[in-house]
């Protein structure tokens, strides 16, 4: 037992605080407390000192200054290997704190569901987070306590011992200043005029899970979902069946849910390597499938589907048919069959994504790391209708081959720079994806559609510097080509779409993806 030991807890969670108080309690340790929470522990039984019996002075401003005072931080923060300091509380009568228990109003949860600007700054804690960042200071002599899910582990320790490792609280410190950092974080994020990028900033991101391994084996990773406002986490999907999650795994469902949450009607996208593969979109969800199959037969083995309507039986029957390896399969939902079907798949990924999340995909601030700092910026959700794209040249476009340039257009926007896709009747045919130069990217899309490349649509994201993908596009037959225009020798490129036959669209916005 520690005779003489002081805790101070106040938290607005109160999840299994009473048991924690009580087990200190029961070890010998005094516990001062706040407000609510010297309610809660009083009605169970527990004795409690206020913070106004310490400090003796009330509580000012609603209770906006409680905790704010010398008898409680000097408490805190001396330091007990430093013999001036211990002489110091003793001349003011103060006595020393060695655990606090604290969490924080909840700011985050307020200010998602709407609250106007009053009740937010009502909800931004100044005490809690002063109390956790004075005891995570000390933490040689406090322990810090930020979380619930860590009073077992604390209360284990001083159960079996008397004390906590140094090593421990040295854990809840971290622990602490990551909580207090993240929420302040949340804070500038709210109060920045239209989530304009600030010039200094903590994400305000939080660990979902520990993946196996990062991009290689010997690579570690973790999913941690970003908190701005987005309505859709990736984390969200349910997953049904199938082995852990890897972080390729994740890029890929990412990069397959941006593609078919940009097209209308029943979609199917495959996607290897963050690039999609196969694209189509049909009146069934079966069809849909197959056509995406038939773009890329040999690429999509091994690769992420993601479709945006009920999985049936016939879908699964195609899988089956075609000996269909995935790693993953993405969808609004399934019928019973065709998930008992699916589960027999003992190395699948079965994930079920909230019907309206669907048109939330994809939409998140973009963070990339470069070395010894990131890059911050807004993600690329922006496109133009086809029905905003400007006729160029002399040969008029045909309204069917219009239809089959969005989806080519779209597809392209999903596709790493420099980028080239070509489509015909709502189906990928070919993809030319991360070239050095937009001609090779423009062959590799191609030579993949052959023959079907002959009345289909080429799009491109960028624009075309020189005449030469024109020219090659006009061996394959293309009919349409979509860029976005811009090019000093646009001129150039028109006539030679003109003087080969193929009408072209500028689209009046490129979409690089690096």
């Amino acid at each position: 037992m520690m005779p003489g030991k002081r805790a101070l807890i106040s938290c607005w969670d109160k999840t299994g605080v009473v048991d924690f108080a009580r087990g200190i309690a029961d070890l010998g340790w005094e516990i001062v407390s706040t407000g609510g929470t010297a309610n809660r522990l009083r009605e169970a039984g527990i004795h409690v000192r206020t913070v106004e019996d310490v400090t003796g002075h009330p509580s000012l401003l609603e209770g906006r200054v409680k905790t704010l005072h010398p008898a409680v931080h000097a408490g805190i923060l001396a330091r007990r290997d430093r013999p001036s300091d211990v002489r110091e509380l003793v001349a003011c009568g103060y006595l020393p704190v060695d655990l606090v228990a604290v969490n924080l109003y909840p700011f985050e949860s307020v200010a998602r569901r709407g609250a106007d600007m009053a009740e937010a700054l009502e909800n931004i804690d100044i005490g809690g987070v002063t109390l956790l960042r004075a005891a995570a200071k000390n933490w040689p002599s406090v322990i810090v306590l930020s979380d619930p899910g860590d009073y077992a582990g604390v209360l284990g320790e001083l159960g079996r011992c008397g004390d906590v490792t140094q090593g421990f609280r040295r854990r809840l410190a971290t622990r602490a200043f990551g909580i207090t950092a993240h929420y302040d974080a949340h804070i500038a994020d709210y109060l920045s005029p239209d989530h304009t990028l600030p010039p200094e900033t903590a994400l305000p991101i939080y660990r979902r899970r520990d993946l196996r391994y990062g991009e290689n084996p010997h690579q570690d990773a973790a999913l941690y979902d970003w908190n701005d406002g987005t309505a859709f986490r990736l984390g969200d999907c349910e997953q049904l069946c199938g082995p852990d999650l890897s972080y390729n795994n994740f890029l890929d469902m990412d990069a397959a849910l941006g593609v078919v949450s940009d097209l209308e009607g029943i979609a199917a996208c495959a996607v290897k390597h963050t690039n999609p593969c196969g694209v189509a979109v049909a009146d069934d969800v079966r069809t849909a499938l197959s056509r995406a199959y038939d773009g890329d037969p040999v690429s999509i083995y091994g690769g992420v589907v993601a479709v945006n309507a009920k999985v049936d039986e016939e879908f699964v029957g195609f899988i089956r048919e075609k000996s269909l390896f995935l790693e993953v399969l993405v969808a609004p939902e399934y019928t019973g069959e065709a998930l008992r079907l699916l589960q027999r798949r003992k190395k699948l990924r079965v994930l079920r994504l909230e019907p309206a999340a669907w048109s939330q995909a994809g939409r998140h601030r973009a963070v990339r790391s470069v070395r010894g700092g990131l890059l911050l910026g807004d993600a690329d959700t922006a496109t133009t209708p086809a029905d905003a794209w400007e006729v160029v040249g002399k040969v008029e476009p045909d309204t069917a081959v219009i239809e089959s340039a969005s989806l080519a257009w779209m597809v392209c926007r999903h596709t790493k720079s420099n980028a080239i896709t070509v489509a015909r009747d709502g189906m990928l045919l070919g993809v030319g994806a991360g070239q050095m130069n937009r001609v090779a990217s423009a062959r590799l899309a191609l030579e993949h559609a052959g023959d079907r490349a002959r009345g289909a649509v080429l799009a491109s994201d960028g624009f075309f510097p020189f005449p030469d993908v024109v020219e090659v596009a006009a061996e394959f037959g293309i009919a349409l080509i979509v860029q976005p225009g811009g090019s000093m020798r646009d001129e150039q490129v028109i006539d030679a779409a003109d003087a080969a036959g193929v009408a072209m669209m500028f689209t009046g916005r490129r979409h690089f993806k690096h």
